[in-house]
């Protein structure tokens, strides 16, 4: 083949082509190689202006609280009858005292001996008493000295029970105690608590023989207040320390008696 006619065939092609372009555009996007579609990015979203912050007012500071410290424990005064033991035979005034116990009616027996070096505490001929005389009962039996189980006696037989004939028309039956022995120091600290020694009673209820009872408490029925008014201050002078309800918070509820030694024999009532 001639190079005219190549040339001829060539340009009859090119007419054919323009030809089939014009009747179809499709046809020659057929027959070119298909670019790649890039994904299409998601519109932004519109931006939203920041809210405005609402000022917080500052907290108020706290006023400072005015704390108390805690008191320290009072150190504990020896007491020299913390030293006491019991020898080997009973001295003549314990035998003594016991001898009026007994013309007393006095129920008891004895008891070893209590000691607390740590605390402090002893008693070196202590008794327990389970009738204070007579019809009198104590309730529950009660540990002490001689000398407090002699006064208790004498004030249940000699103050408690006229009383009890005189306000209610009835005798005293029995004494219910609270505390009597207990190895302790006192409350608040400072001292050995007469207790410890076997030389306190608190008493906490009186029964009668018409089995009227007489709680000791802050605000007692008028009568029962009366009563226990009698007892209460004619209880100062054969015990050294009287204490009860308004006294203090540790006395509310019963009538606390005790033995302990002051200058010149004087007594601390309340």
């Amino acid at each position: 083949m001639t190079a005219s006619t190549l040339r001829k065939t060539a340009a009859l092609f090119l007419s054919l082509a323009v030809l089939a372009t014009a009747a179809d555009p499709s046809w020659a996007g057929s027959h070119r190689h298909p670019r790649p579609r890039l994904p299409v990015a998601a519109p932004l979203p519109e931006a939203r202006p920041a809210p405005e912050r609402v000022p917080v007012p500052s907290e108020r500071p706290k006023e400072a609280e005015t704390l108390q410290p805690t008191p320290a424990p009072k150190p504990v005064v020896a007491d020299p009858r913390s030293s006491e033991r019991p020898a080997e035979r009973m001295p003549a005034g314990e035998l003594a005292c016991r001898d009026r116990l007994k013309a007393l009616g006095v129920v008891f027996e004895e008891h070893e001996a209590e000691q607390d070096a740590e605390i402090g505490c002893a008693v070196p001929y202590p008794l327990v008493v389970r009738k204070l005389g007579g019809a009198i009962e104590i309730t529950p039996d009660a540990q002490m000295n001689c000398a407090m189980a002699e006064a208790a006696a004498r004030f249940a037989a000699e103050v408690v029970s006229p009383a009890a004939s005189a306000d209610f028309g009835s005798s005293l039956k029995s004494v219910g105690q609270a505390s009597a022995y207990v190895c302790r120091p006192r409350h608040g600290g400072g001292k050995i608590s007469e207790h410890a020694f076997g030389n306190a009673l608190d008493i906490a209820r009186f029964t009668l023989a018409d089995g009227t009872e007489v709680d000791v408490k802050p605000a007692p029925p008028e009568k029962h207040k009366k009563f226990l008014d009698t007892v209460r201050e004619a209880a100062c002078g054969p015990f050294r320390t009287v204490l009860g309800p308004g006294a203090d918070a540790d006395h509310e509820l019963h009538l606390h008696l005790d033995l302990e030694p002051r200058r010149n024999g004087g007594t601390f009532c309340q």
